[in-house]
């Protein structure tokens, strides 16, 4: 899961300059493989489909819970 853990932080980075593929491609992935790792990334909850620029998916921001048991 290294190449996961390099895009991710990539795409932290890009803030949407460049679109998903080419990012993956930066870093030596096929569209294949970036799709893959998007897919894995979806279904974790890191990443959301935005359009943000050039790139379509972005960065989950993580919200704060209220603990209501108070």
């Amino acid at each position: 899961m290294e190449n996961k853990d390099k895009y991710y932080s990539l795409l932290k980075e890009n803030n949407g300059q460049l679109n998903e593929i080419d990012l993956g491609e930066k870093i030596g992935l096929n569209e294949n493989e970036t799709r893959k790792i998007i897919a894995q990334l979806l279904s974790e909850h890191k990443l959301e489909y935005v359009e943000n620029k050039f790139c379509n998916y972005s960065i989950m921001k993580t919200s704060k819970r209220k603990n209501n048991n108070r």
